[in-house]
């Protein structure tokens, strides 16, 4: 049998296994994602070698898209305008004060830890580990403990920050010279990433939720087809995209807002819309596909990125990796979040789950296909900085959700007032399979 059915077969033998003991392990330390990165690991020529220590990159590079575009897509689209409002503050700050000042955080500590790098570089590494990822830490945003704030604010943060963060992503990427997005200026990067890939994912998003809601209204379409129809249109959005030479991600993610943003704003007829979010909604099929797709990425990584970084690995890249799970994390959200009115347990409990996950690989990857200046130490630190995140958030979710809890239930019982416990309108949780 070849090398590449023995990696066919371990793949398919890790997914069932783990579905197979799903429920058991959600109430476990042991995430979904600890799982699958483990066993990247170990089938990985860094111990058992069943995964060849070079496989083709374009295939993987193509998976990993299309996990992160289903999860752009899926998650822009669970987003109601309302919920930047949600409780007066929260997802706002997180994303206009603290994203920017991590992404900051991150540049300046490169700068200090990893030498020899360039000024774009630093900043690049900055943007690539600022997006969060919901499924690393799921309990932390589901657990019926924490305060429905907490809850929507991280929830909401997750879905809408790594998109957010491609803007910066492609700029710093265009002032590396020799990379793609160099030789189109920085004038052409803006004109076609930013705004013309904006501008489709708003034409393919807006005007597909409007078909949608106009086919659901008179009953053309089966429940089926209309989950089948999610991911053709975040397909078409990406394609597009990668097409006018601008962003496909740019255009998945605006698409995915646009499409949830039309289905709501313009449903035709008697004929109630069909839920966007949860099982048997339309994107239901979309998110579960996502989820699939992001643990096999975890999978993957596991076995091509960290292994092979964890034979490599040197003070400055396990120092950044810390460290960037913390300061880099932590002080922009408590500086986000002064005067809001949230006690510091709080403040502590949103600033460290910030785990880095699918968007940081993907983005990681890309910046590896350019073959820039220092390229091996990104790929190192960005592989050790997701690896870590993986481990810690995965086993301190259920743990510090409890606790975190449990001090909730306590203040809360003394009649102190507290702005944790203000109500506000949930959307369902973040990303399909890659939950616990």
């Amino acid at each position: 049998m070849s090398g590449e059915a023995w990696t066919g077969v371990a793949v398919a033998g890790v997914t069932a296994a783990y579905a197979l003991g799903s429920r058991r392990l959600a109430s476990t330390p042991v995430s979904s994602a600890i799982v699958f990165v483990g066993c990247g690991v170990l089938l990985g020529p860094a111990v058992l070698g069943v995964i060849a220590p070079e496989p083709e990159a374009g295939q993987i590079l193509t998976l990993m898209e299309a996990a992160l575009t289903l999860v752009l897509f899926t998650d822009a689209m669970a987003v109601r305008p309302n919920d930047l409002r949600s409780g007066g503050f929260l997802p706002g700050r997180l994303l206009g004060i603290g994203l920017p000042l991590s992404i900051g955080a991150g540049w300046l500590l490169a700068w200090l830890l990893l030498p020899g790098l360039s000024v774009w570089e630093l900043a690049l590494l900055g943007a690539v580990l600022a997006p969060t990822d919901a499924a690393l830490g799921k309990t932390a945003m589901t657990s019926p403990r924490v305060p429905a704030l907490v809850r929507q604010g991280l929830n909401v943060e997750s879905g809408l920050n790594d998109g957010m963060v491609l803007p910066f992503f492609v700029l710093f990427l265009a002032g590396i010279p020799g990379t793609s997005a160099a030789q189109e200026g920085t004038a052409g990067v803006f004109w076609r990433a930013l705004v013309l890939s904006a501008v489709l994912g708003l034409l393919v998003g807006g005007g597909g939720g409007w078909l949608l809601a106009a086919a659901q209204a008179r009953g053309w379409v089966s429940g089926e087809w209309a989950q089948l129809f999610v991911p053709a249109v975040a397909a078409g959005s990406y394609t597009l995209g990668v097409v006018v030479d601008g962003s496909g991600f740019i255009a998945a993610w605006v698409a995915g807002y646009f499409f949830g943003f039309a289905l709501r704003r313009f449903p035709v007829g008697r004929r109630s819309p069909s839920p966007l979010e949860g099982p048997g909604s339309i994107g239901g099929f979309s998110e579960t596909l996502g989820g699939l797709l992001a643990s096999l990425s975890l999978l993957v990584f596991g076995a091509v990125l960290l292994g092979p970084t964890l034979e490599d690995l040197s003070w400055r890249v396990v120092g950044y990796a810390l460290l960037s799970l913390t300061v880099v994390r932590m002080l922009p959200v408590a500086l986000a979040l002064a005067g809001s009115g949230l006690r510091p347990p709080t403040v502590a409990y949103i600033g460290w789950f910030g785990p880095r996950g699918l968007a940081s690989v993907v983005l990681g990857l890309l910046v590896l296909e350019e073959h820039v200046h220092g390229v091996g130490l990104l790929g190192r630190v960005v592989a050790a900085t997701v690896g870590l995140s993986v481990l810690l958030h995965g086993v301190s979710a259920v743990p510090l959700a409890d606790r975190y809890g449990r001090w909730h239930d306590r203040t809360a019982a003394t009649g102190r007032e507290l702005h944790e416990a203000a109500p506000v309108p949930e959307t369902a949780p973040r990303r399909g399979l890659s939950a616990r």
